[in-house]
């Protein structure tokens, strides 16, 4: 199976154009170029991390704004098109300056509140809203700036004019030099509004190199006069679709990958810029006449890889230090292909904005499946492994592959599959897991030895592991259920002795349901997890004086609600909560009893605490409970400075703040201790390590830091043996200030 013969700058007739460019044309469009980019994309880690507080932290907060930057994007290319096509250059440029102006006036960015708060329901829609009317503008007039200036310089004169795809490459590195400089040098030495004062200036200088580039081709000939001398024809529909196919795979991995990393991390700036960013090196890599490695080579690499990722995530493997590498890994290979394909298709130079604007609308195509159509139609992340065998079916050897040696292969992977079914169904067991996990990479070995098209049975890899997932759910019958927030699992654990509520790769709750010898429990339930009655939260708890006439207790993050159950009687129990769905789990009683038999009457507050928390303006709580983690990703704007200033206010003289900070991949302790300096309060942690662990969970490792505004409230901890946090002296984080790579750092160099 080949792909149509491309129509190339290379190709295409020669475009008589006179020589109008001086010596300083390419300099004055390379300058304009690569300033637009860097704007382009140090706009969208900026904003999002200004409206990422409304939303709880949410890793989904930077899918929604992939799906609204690329859609804009889309906008952008879409006037560049038509302005080309329609328009007389001198025209074109007075319009385009005039909107670049007009824009400037609506500067510097800030978050605009005319949608007043975040609904309970429909986030994804009121946060496209905030970005529009705070952002849409001034993102639009930089947006269509590439495929434009390209354009111009096309008619220029100048001796590369002839194929100035060139300068996609340069717009690039401006684009990744943003995102590059944004974790490592912006974030963290510029205050937000300092970044948009920046971004401001950085704006003008755009408007004065685009208005230098518009004087330097003034002469140069109209759209129609160089058709007049083109004899070259349209892209044909199959060209077409193949460039919105392979613009789709890439940009809807970028925001799947993107998600799943974030999900375990923290949705923070230097998470979200690392795939954008190797998704951008990609073009630059890529678009260019010949390609810095052989193709044939990742081809094969980007196959292989897809199979051992899945491998490496069906078993577990997920929560190493590894995983987000590997999945970042496949992600560069599988857009170098589709990109490499997708230069290859280019057209010739007359066609440059239609063959942008129809990648842009497979982009956004891409960004809007995983960012908006996935959550409402899969109950679960099934957008991620289609992307994945749909990454492969774009590979160049698969294509390559006779039809007789691909049905064979077929073939032989569904024997294997029903195979491997019908074995693991009747003699499968969880010890079994590391052996076939070896079985199935000396599979994935074995094929790249065997076969000289491996790229079929590596596709359908996926395909078998999934069909193993849907075994192990035919047994265990887990329940998805899925928020903007995230997917939340309820499945049984243990021999089917727990019922359990997971979060991406973190355990949120256990309930015990039967007992050691099969018969169901009865009684008040009794917290597991991290929550149990010796572990580190419930001692927090049970320092806080007044249980005989009953505590005001906070917490937010509701979870399962089993920390209800360490309260006594009298306690008065608020939760705070962002996710209804969250709450609509904890209150049913099939799933989860905590808060019927313990708390029947708590009182739950939805929304984003530091929103909602604010609000209650006479409330004072003897015991306030931090546990918001989704998945092990923190929601930053809970970690700062103002933040704990805000808990604090409303925690009584004699109370306990107590926040949850365990996390496979952040130190933390010292960021807390650094909160608790700048809020002039003392501080005691405990690691708590019970020896008694089940996989799934009556007890499990926390780490948790408790605050008061006096040293004496602390002393009963302090006699069970908690020790101040180590303040290693570093900076507090603020709204406006978060050093993640510092704390992951930190974790790993332990």
């Amino acid at each position: 199976m080949t792909a149509e013969p491309p129509v190339t700058a290379s190709t295409a007739p020669d475009i008589a154009i006179p020589a109008t460019a001086g010596r300083g044309t390419l300099a004055a469009f390379a300058a304009a170029i690569f300033v637009s980019a860097f704007l382009l994309f140090s706009i969208q880690p900026m904003f999002t991390k200004m409206v990422l507080p409304q939303l709880g932290g949410s890793p989904a907060v930077w899918s929604v704004a992939m799906v609204f930057f690329q859609a804009l994007l889309l906008a952008g290319y879409g006037y560049a098109h038509l302005s080309t096509r329609y328009l007389p250059l001198r025209t074109a440029m007075i319009v385009h300056l005039a909107l670049l102006i007009v824009t400037a006036f609506v500067l510097p960015i800030a978050v605009s509140g005319r949608l007043g708060e975040p609904p309970a329901e429909g986030q994804a829609f009121w946060l496209i809203g905030v970005f529009l009317l705070s952002v849409g503008l001034p993102f639009f007039a930089v947006s269509g700036n590439g495929p434009l200036l390209q354009a111009w310089f096309a008619r220029s004169g100048h001796p590369w004019a002839k194929d100035p795809y060139f300068l996609y490459g340069a717009s690039n590195l401006g684009s990744f030099g943003a995102l590059l400089l944004y974790p490592i040098a912006f974030e963290p030495l510029m205050r937000v509004r300092t970044q948009s004062l920046s971004w401001s200036g950085g704006f003008l200088l755009l408007i004065a190199l685009i208005a230098l580039a518009a004087y330097v081709i003034r002469k140069a000939p109209d759209a129609g006069e160089v058709r007049r001398e083109v004899v070259t024809s349209h892209p044909a529909a199959k060209t077409i679709l193949g460039w919105i196919a392979l613009s789709f795979i890439p940009s809807g991995l970028l925001v799947a990958v993107t998600a799943h990393i974030s999900t375990d991390i923290a949705s923070a700036p230097f998470i979200w810029v690392m795939p954008l960013a190797l998704f951008l090196l990609t073009f630059v890599l890529i678009f260019r006449d010949k390609p810095p490695f052989p193709m044939g080579i990742v081809d094969r690499l980007m196959s292989f890889c897809a199979a051992g990722l899945v491998v490496y995530s069906y078993y577990g493997f997920n929560n190493s230090a590894l995983a987000p590498l590997v999945h970042v890994l496949f992600f560069f290979l599988a857009a170098l292909v589709c990109h490499f394909r997708l230069y290859a298709m280019r057209p010739a130079a007359e066609h440059l904005t239609a063959f942008y604007l129809w990648m842009s609308f497979g982009g956004v195509l891409g960004g809007l499946f995983c960012g908006l159509i996935a959550p409402f139609i899969f109950d679960r992340v099934l957008e991620y492994p289609i992307l994945v065998v749909a990454a492969v079916a774009a590979s160049q050897a698969l294509w390559k592959t006779r039809l007789r040696v691909a049905l064979i292969q077929i073939a032989l992977v569904l024997a294997l599959s029903f195979a491997v079914l019908m074995f693991v169904r009747a003699y499968g067991t969880e010890e079994m897991a590391p052996r076939l996990n070896l079985i199935f990479l000396f599979a994935a070995f074995g094929t790249m030895v065997l076969f000289r098209y491996p790229a079929v049975v590596l596709a359908m890899l996926p395909l078998l592991l999934v069909s193993l997932e849907g075994l192990r759910n035919f047994t265990d019958k887990p329940i998805y259920e899925r928020s903007f927030f995230g997917v939340h699992k309820i499945e049984l654990g243990e021999e089917r002795h727990f019922r359990l509520l997971a979060h991406g790769t973190t355990l949120h709750g256990a309930q015990r349901i039967l007992n050691d010898d099969g018969t169901p429990t009865t009684g008040r339930p009794i917290p597991l997890t991290y929550y149990h009655p010796d572990g580190a939260m419930a001692a927090s708890l049970n320092a806080t004086v007044g249980a005989e006439a009953g505590r005001n207790i906070g917490v937010v993050g509701l979870g399962t609600g089993a920390h209800a159950c360490n309260g006594a009687e009298k306690d008065r129990w608020t939760y705070f909560e962002i996710d209804a769905l969250v709450v609509r789990i904890a209150r049913d009683p099939r799933y989860f009893s905590f808060l019927r038999d313990c708390a029947p009457d708590a009182r739950i507050v939805l929304g984003d605490a530091r929103l909602t928390l604010a609000k209650e303006a006479n409330a004072r709580f003897d015991h306030l409970v931090i546990d918001a983690f989704s998945s092990d990703a923190i929601p930053m704007h809970l970690m700062t400075e103002e933040a704990f200033a805000l808990y604090l206010a409303k925690l009584k003289d004699g109370g306990i703040l107590t926040v949850h900070i365990s996390n496979r991949h952040l130190e933390l302790e010292s960021v807390v201790a650094a909160l608790a300096r700048r809020a002039g309060v003392p501080a005691l942690i405990r690691y708590d390590n019970p020896e008694v662990k089940l996989s799934h969970g009556d007890r499990n490792a926390s780490v948790v830091v408790a605050l008061a505004h006096r040293k004496e409230t602390l002393e009963p901890l302090a006699a069970k043996g908690w020790v101040p946090p180590v303040d290693r002296g570093g900076e507090a984080w603020t709204d406006d200030f978060s050093n993640i790579l510092g704390a992951l750092w930190r974790h790993y160099a332990k």
